[in-house]
């Protein structure tokens, strides 16, 4: 019976890995410099279909088809990074950054996490001011008794 387990969980795991394969992609660049901006500006393009991955990371037939398009760019265009953003974001807008521009449709995304530290640190000072002043009125009543 173990036996019998055992294989069917080893074949169970098996077609797992098939479905898990990932495609290596190599590109041939003329130039070190080239391949230094490839491997640059793909870790700083975001997929736009997966969620938090870059197109580096990412599997999706459309991160397949922005490397190839950053490829061709780099290579056979002979672009640079300003014209690649320029590209990339005209396409497909401000979200395919993984640092979008300080501008006033992404002023939200810059000053959330600090109005988020500020309202923390109030309510945590509050709470402590709270549980000290229940505590020394406890402590009052206490001494009263």
């Amino acid at each position: 019976m173990k036996r019998l387990l055992m294989l069917v969980l080893l074949g169970v795991m098996g077609l797992f890995a098939l479905s898990v394969q990932a495609v290596v992609e190599t590109y041939e660049f003329d130039t070190a410099e080239q391949k230094a901006l490839y491997q640059k500006m793909a870790r700083e393009l975001r997929c736009v279909v997966c969620q938090n991955q870059t197109i580096l990371e990412s599997n999706a037939p459309l991160a397949q088809d922005l490397r190839q398009q950053l490829y061709q760019m780099i290579r056979y265009q002979q672009a640079d990074e300003k014209q690649i953003i320029a590209f990339m974001v005209q396409r497909y807008g401000d979200f395919v950054l993984y640092r979008p521009p300080f501008q006033a449709n992404t002023l939200i995304l810059w000053i959330m996490p600090f109005l988020m530290l500020l309202f923390s640190v109030y309510w945590v000072v509050s709470y402590v001011r709270q549980t000290q002043k229940i505590a020394q009125q406890q402590q009052e009543s206490k001494q009263d008794d």
